[in-house]
């Protein structure tokens, strides 16, 4: 399984940004989510569009949730 959601930049962004309403332009992020494993093809991973170190995004990300209600 691969991670998914906030990378350690973007939420540390998140948690210092004023809560005010934002408009955000020109981009576009989507995510394909299923219990099934997926298997790419050789032509898929072969392309030079693929994210390289796709997960390191979340090195860094520290610890926040415990799990407890206190």
């Amino acid at each position: 399984m691969s991670a998914h959601g906030p990378d350690a930049t973007t939420y540390q962004r998140a948690i210092a940004a004023d809560l005010a309403p934002q408009k955000i332009d020109n981009t576009l992020a989507f995510m394909f989510e299923t219990r099934l494993v997926l298997h790419p093809t050789e032509q898929a991973l072969g392309l030079p569009e693929l994210q390289g170190g796709y997960d390191r995004v979340w090195n860094g990300l520290a610890k926040h949730f415990t799990g407890r209600k206190d």
